[in-house]
C-alpha cells in the first residue's frame, strides 16, 4: 500500500560507533521509504534486512535472530499486525521487540499495536533522526542491566531478571521486553501505589507514543497472562482513578 514519504531529513552516521551491530528485519513494501529506512540505519550503525511482504519473515528470523522488527502495517497479503501475531506466538521470536510503522494515525490503530505485543508505534511522514532514536530506545531496554540480582519469587510467581523470563503457577508465560519490564518495575515496588505516569516514566520515558491508556493495555496482557483468572487480578491490582499496585496473594 502507498503511502507518503513526505518530508524525510538525512540521517549521518554521529553515535554509530555505539551501536554493537544489531540486526533490524524491515517489512516495508515502499522501495524509496524502505531504501531511506535501510541507509539510515546503516549509517547508524546496524545492519538491516529488507522484506516487501512478511511471507518469509519469520522463517528468515529463525535462521539470523533479528534483533528488532521494523513492521509496515499496510502490506500486501498479511499485514503487519499479522505478522506481529505471527512472531508473538513463536517462541524463539516472542520477546524480540516490534516497532510499527504506518500512515495509520488512530488511537484505535495504535491500542491495537500495543494489545498484539507491539513495543512502539511511528506514523508516517517520520524523521529518519527520530526513527533511529526508537529503534534505539527500544533496544536499550534490552541492555539495561537487572534491577534483581536473583530471580524473585512471589506467590506462584517467578520473575527472573538475568533471563528476563518470567513463570506463572509453574509454566513458562512468553513477555515482549515492555511487559517483562513493567511487571519487574511493579513488583520490586510491590505494595505501593504507582501512578500511571509513575509507570510511563519508569518503563517507557523516551518513547513518547505510550499514553495512560496504554499503561492500561499492557496490564490488561499481563493480568491475561500471570493471573489464574484475569477478571479478578490477585496480583496486578487496580486502584481506579489513580493506578496499579502488585500484591503477593495470601
Amino acid at each position: 500500500m502507498h503511502s507518503p514519504v513526505g518530508s524525510y531529513e538525512p540521517l549521518g552516521d554521529a553515535g554509530s560507533a555505539a551501536v554493537s551491530r544489531y540486526l533490524v528485519f524491515i517489512v516495508e513494501d515502499e522501495e524509496d521509504i524502505a531504501r531511506l529506512i535501510s541507509h539510515n540505519l546503516q549509517a547508524a550503525g546496524f545492519e538491516v534486512r529488507s522484506f516487501v511482504s512478511g511471507g518469509s519473515v519469520v522463517s528468515e528470523a529463525l535462521r539470523e535472530m533479528p534483533s528488532l522488527f521494523l513492521l509496515d502495517v499496510m502490506l500486501p497479503g498479511a499485514d503487519g499486525f499479522d505478522i506481529c501475531r505471527q512472531i508473538r506466538q513463536t517462541p524463539a521470536l516472542s520477546s524480540t521487540p516490534i516497532i510499527f510503522l504506518t500512515a495509520k494515525t488512530a488511537e484505535a490503530d495504535r491500542v491495537k499495536g500495543l494489545e498484539l505485543g507491539g513495543d512502539d508505534y511511528i506514523t508516517k511522514p517520520f524523521s529518519p533522526r527520530e526513527l533511529v532514536a526508537r529503534v534505539r530506545s527500544v533496544l536499550r531496554g534490552l541492555r539495561q542491566a537487572p534491577v534483581m540480582p536473583e530471580a524473585l519469587r512471589l506467590g506462584d510467581l517467578e520473575i527472573d531478571a538475568s533471563s528476563m523470563t518470567v513463570k506463572a503457577q509453574g509454566r513458562a508465560v512468553l513477555t515482549t521486553v515492555r511487559e517483562f519490564r513493567l511487571l519487574e518495575y511493579l513488583a520490586i515496588h510491590r505494595g505501593r501505589v504507582l501512578t500511571r505516569d509513575q509507570l510511563l516514566d519508569a518503563v517507557w520515558k523516551e518513547t513518547p507514543f505510550v499514553t495512560p491508556r496504554s499503561i492500561d493495555v499492557y496490564v490488561r496482557r499481563l493480568r491475561e497472562k500471570i493471573e489464574i483468572d484475569p477478571r479478578h487480578p490477585r496480583y496486578l491490582k487496580t486502584l481506579r482513578g489513580i493506578g496499579y499496585r502488585f500484591e503477593v496473594p495470601k
